[in-house]
């Protein structure tokens, strides 16, 4: 669904570079490293990078259901 404003772990905000990550990591000039953008956007815990990483955006899958 929507990315998670808060860390799960931490409570770190984390949902403010969602739309920079999404646009960098999969541009389609060619795809940039993830790590590479996460550390340029200053997202050094693990969990936190965990919380981007592993997002799924499935807005557009759900809602026809609603």
């Amino acid at each position: 669904m929507m990315v998670p404003v808060r860390c799960f772990t931490c409570g770190k905000v984390v949902g403010e570079y969602w739309e920079e990550y999404k646009a960098r990591a999969a541009n389609e000039e060619g795809d940039e490293d993830p790590e590479k953008v996460l550390d340029e956007l200053g997202v050094e815990r693990q969990c936190c990078r965990r919380m981007l990483v592993s997002h799924k955006d499935l807005v557009d899958i759900v809602a026809p259901y609603q």
